[in-house]
């Protein structure tokens, strides 16, 4: 068996009738290039029980600890069924992004089956010209972005012939026995005398950073004191500035997708050229997430504008950062932290508003250096495992009901450059798809795949009922920011990059 950490199990701990914990891809593939010309179930089962072996988190159940007194664990299921796990579906003719980005939310919107594998993949046709769509959902207790990434390298194969499988060398194929409550009863019980000290043991390098925990500045007195603590640092030697002191400091605005969210889910994708951002980065010094996060930012901006609601401050982001050290490749679980910085919604010309997003990051990442890489494992240590789910959920809650912790969460993930396939057929593109809670309503995640990079729009659909919108915004932006490219000529040779999707249709491949 194998415990879940403190973090993993926050995961669990947020779901209830109307948020839940799992995250996943929208892939769109051709399978033409598939042997006969298709993706059937069939592929698919043979094809992941060729690779089971290879997918720890694929056979794992929850086996939870009876009155929560310890964290849970996981088991490998002895009955499992991969039936179960794989599924078909299809969207109503003519099939169109709309309908199948209807059909996706609809799909991720369902919890997850807590008494086996925390994972579905779903065959979904009914794609214009002949395209097929697989769409995944993996728990976040399971996987975070880097680990879920290992997962696809385990499912896709770099050529329509696929690749070598090593041999399963499992001693026992059956998986692990199921312990009854009364055995776990007796671990949790065995480990009670160990969990303050796992809490003592975190506590001198997460005492001095509470304040940069996301969320914590939504209370009153906590950007004040992130103020005294960074200047201490300062005073220590740590890197500090105005700048840094402004991240430290900053509170989110009020927005009408900061409250609290429905049971049900809205979804929106499209892609925009990688190459076009890549000359813009170029051109300025910066970096790809520094020209993404102004992508997302010009998106928002301009939403809020044409409701009249765009605030005079900045709206404040959650970044996800993977602190994955190399060593820990194929322990999956997650090993994650965050970046909470303001984004320049407040700017409004897009070169000034692209370089005050680089100055906003630098300082940001400047400012995440100084703490410790395990700071969100740490403090959720601190809470004991049977009260520690109702404090997650209490917490979202009461956030979403007063002044928001953050206002959105722009996450951007690298993904590979070489086309892949699936069982033969070719992948096109790759739209991640993730999760809101109470108090952040509005998720926009991106993955760099071949020449393009891939957005998925997550929002409540109670707050925004339609997340399309944001796409339509991203094109614009990116013809904005286009304008700080110096060469007129080059500038001209990417206006045609890429066409704006059509609202009834596939957009046209990166």
């Amino acid at each position: 068996m194998r415990q879940l950490t403190s973090l993993d199990a926050q995961f669990l701990g947020v779901e209830s009738g109307r948020t839940y914990g799992h995250v996943g891809s929208l892939c769109v593939y051709d399978p033409s290039t598939a042997p006969g010309g298709e993706l059937t179930m069939k592929d698919l089962c043979r094809m992941v029980s060729e690779r089971l072996h290879l997918l720890p988190p694929f056979r794992w159940r929850l086996v939870n600890v009876p009155l929560g007194i310890d964290l849970p664990y996981w088991v490998e299921d002895p009955d499992f069924d991969i039936d179960f796990h794989i599924r078909e579906s299809a969207i109503p003719p003519p099939g169109d992004d709309r309908k199948l980005a209807d059909t996706v939310a609809r799909i991720f919107a369902r919890p997850l089956d807590r008494t086996r594998p925390l994972w579905e993949l779903y065959l979904i046709h009914g794609l214009p010209d002949g395209k097929v769509a697989l769409l995944t959902k993996v728990h976040h207790a399971v996987v975070d972005g880097v680990s879920g990434n290992e997962i696809l390298s385990v499912l896709l194969d770099p050529s329509p012939e696929g690749k070598e499988i090593p041999p399963d060398e499992r001693r026992d194929k059956h998986g692990e026995r199921v312990p009854s409550d009364a055995e776990m009863l007796a671990r949790g019980v065995a480990g009670l005398p160990f969990q303050p000290l796992k809490a003592l043991k975190a506590l001198p390098t997460t005492l001095p950073a509470l304040t940069e925990v996301p969320g914590a500045n939504a209370f009153p007195v906590v950007p004040a004191l992130s103020k005294g603590l960074s200047k201490l640092r300062g005073l220590a030697g740590a890197p500090t500035s105005p700048e840094i002191l402004e991240i430290t400091s900053a509170r989110a605005p009020k927005t009408s997708f900061n409250g609290r969210i429905s049971p049900h889910r809205a979804f929106a994708f499209g892609s925009l050229s990688l190459d076009t951002v890549k000359d813009i980065k170029n051109e300025l010094g910066i970096t790809v997430n520094d020209v993404v996060v102004t992508l997302c930012a010009s998106a928002v901006r301009q939403w809020l504008i044409d409701r009249d609601e765009l605030p005079r401050t900045p709206l404040v982001a959650m970044v996800p950062v993977s602190v994955r050290a190399p060593h820990e490749k194929g322990t999956y679980g997650n090993r994650i932290s965050a970046l909470i910085v303001p984004i320049p919604t407040d700017v409004a010309h897009p070169r000034e508003r692209l370089v005050r997003a680089h100055e906003l990051l630098a300082s940001a990442k400047a400012n995440h250096a100084a703490l410790p890489a395990s700071l969100l494992t740490d403090a959720t240590a601190f809470i004991p495992p049977a009260v520690a789910a109702l404090a997650a959920r209490t917490t979202i809650d009461l956030l979403s009901r007063t002044r928001p912790p953050l206002n959105l969460v722009i996450s951007n993930v690298p993904g590979p450059r070489e086309s892949l396939f699936c069982a033969g057929a070719k992948l096109e593109q790759m739209f991640p798809v993730s999760v809101v809670v109470d108090g952040v309503g509005l998720n926009i995640t991106v993955m760099s795949y071949r020449d393009h990079l891939d957005f998925g729009i997550v929002t409540d659909q109670g707050q925004i009922p339609d997340a399309w919108p944001f796409i339509d915004h991203l094109h614009t932006a990116l013809d904005e920011l286009q304008s700080v490219l110096q060469d007129p000529l080059r500038r001209a040779g990417r206006t045609g990059v890429r066409q704006r999707p059509q609202r009834s249709g596939r957009a046209a491949p990166a």
